[in-house]
């Protein structure tokens, strides 16, 4: 189990690597996270949801996606509650205090879905999250120690050396860590080192003399990690690329599954940028993309807040355009109708607007992985829906796309506005799509030859590598008791 000294210490990202190293070295290795928090969620085949990151240290292993890889998904609604996700489907929604008191009862099945991820497996990478430093989170702790602790598993302790402090966070964990815990930690390791780590080695020696375990290595700074889809919306960035086409994104306050901009990111003919809160948007932007969110109607409302409402009309009126996705498509239409009350007081709220349809809230989430085509281009479309919620009006009598889900038979999905310069859709995943996406670019005057999935592959293969040359893997799996 790989824990760390704090949250983005880059734990995420070192398991993915080691996942790809290991399979590269003919293991058959999974990924497992007992509880995740996110709201970038992927979608499992068996038609349910872990996080982001699980999805991305399965393209490590070669293994497909199953709830199991992370049992127990937080997906925070506000600053105090979340829906609360196991083995892929929705529990129910809980205040932090009401699930800080509940966590326990679920460690029956974190335990269950380890025993389905370890079976058939030579080995196991188990990441935790947050800190085990965080005691006052001890009790009924399924994370961390606690689960360590019940599925008897040895630790390596990540340090992050590039957010400082790296010695006392490491020795500060060992201090407030009980006997049996301290123990239980095997070995540590420093990540993101700039520079020459051979300057860190008293440093080092620092550490193991003072917590009495051993090192497993600095690993040095990975520039590529940014091409690798990111979990947590502190991890966004704007693109690398600064071509003519520049799109923008407001970044509502439960922005959710925004892996849909990775592909976006990287290409060379795009300029992406991210609007943050008190930010307007930019007058020059050739497209406006409105993100997922795990809160539509309480996003809406946001949105208006920032004058973002006010920027989008001066942006159509110029002969810009728009395009939604799954929250943001619900966005774009007349109204959003929540009479069960799931995000709030039951009630309808008026939409932007911008495209002839309504949104009605239902309690029923749709799960499933879906391939087709986009109706403009013909080009292939593959991705997945995760939303709840029935979108209907005129305008969907001009869909976005032809869709082919798993279980269901073929539908039409989104919507596009008579002018054709707004267009929504319920798929998430499309700019992964290589015909679609440059298709798509073309049609604003840019040109791609990005391969998306093949580049993700490289840049896992390199991590591998970086991870090989700077940590001890032999200790890693004397550790490990690979079988």
């Amino acid at each position: 189990m790989v824990q760390g000294t704090g949250s983005n210490v880059g734990k995420s990202l070192i398991v993915a690597g080691l996942c790809r190293l290991f399979a590269n070295r003919g293991l058959k290795v999974r990924p497992f996270k007992p509880q995740n928090m996110s709201n970038n969620a992927a979608v499992t085949a068996d038609g349910g949801e872990i996080g982001r990151a699980q999805a991305l240290q399965a393209m490590g292993c070669r293994e497909r996606l199953s709830v199991h890889m992370n049992p127990v998904l937080l997906k925070p609604e506000t600053d105090t509650g979340a829906q609360v996700i196991v083995q892929g489907k929705r529990f129910g929604t809980m205040r932090a205090r009401e699930y800080g008191t509940q966590k326990a009862m679920l460690l029956p099945k974190v335990l269950e879905s380890f025993s389905e991820i370890e079976s058939g497996a030579d080995l196991v990478l188990v990441e935790g999250a947050g800190s085990p430093a965080e005691i006052n989170l001890r009790a009924g702790d399924i994370a961390n120690m606690g689960f360590a602790e019940a599925a008897d598993l040895p630790v390596v302790l990540c340090g992050d050396i590039d957010r400082g402090g790296v010695i006392a966070s490491l020795v500060g964990t060992h201090t407030v860590l009980e006997n049996d815990e301290r123990e239980r930690i095997k070995a540590f390791f420093v990540n993101r080192f700039r520079g020459d780590t051979g300057l860190f080695s008293e440093g080092m020696r620092q550490i193991e003399t003072r917590t009495g375990w051993s090192s497993l290595g600095v690993v040095p700074w990975f520039s590529d990690a940014s091409k690798l889809p990111a979990e947590d919306a502190l991890g966004l960035e704007n693109g690398a690329g600064r071509g003519p086409v520049k799109i923008v994104v407001p970044v509502i306050s439960r922005i959710a599954n925004f892996d849909d901009l990775d592909p976006l990111r990287m290409e060379a003919g795009v300029t992406l940028e991210l609007i943050q809160p008190g930010t307007p948007l930019p007058g020059d932007a050739t497209l406006v993309l409105l993100p997922g969110s795990k809160s539509t109607v309480g996003d809406l409302a946001f949105f208006r807040s920032q004058g973002w409402d006010v920027d989008l009309k001066a942006h159509h009126r110029r002969g810009g355009h728009i395009l939604g996705i799954c929250g943001g498509y619900q966005m774009l239409g007349r109204t959003i109708s929540d009479p069960e009350g799931i995000e709030g007081a039951p009630g309808t709220v008026e939409g932007l607007g911008y495209l002839d349809v309504e949104t009605i809230l239902t309690p029923e989430k749709s799960l499933v992985e879906a391939e087709g085509k986009h109706l403009a281009t013909g080009a292939g479309v593959s991705g997945y829906e995760i939303h709840i919620g029935r979108t209907s009006g005129p305008d969907c009598a001009r869909p976005m796309l032809h869709i082919r889900e798993a279980t269901e038979s073929p539908k039409l999905d989104g919507a596009v506005s008579g002018d054709g310069r707004v267009c929504g859709t319920y798929l998430h995943g499309l700019f992964t799509a290589d015909s679609f996406r440059q298709g798509y670019l073309q049609g604003f005057g840019a040109t791609s030859d990005l391969a998306y999935d093949a580049s993700i592959d490289a840049v896992l293969n390199d991590l591998a590598s970086h991870l090989e040359t700077s940590m001890d893997i032999a200790r890693m799996l004397e550790i490990a008791r690979v079988r």
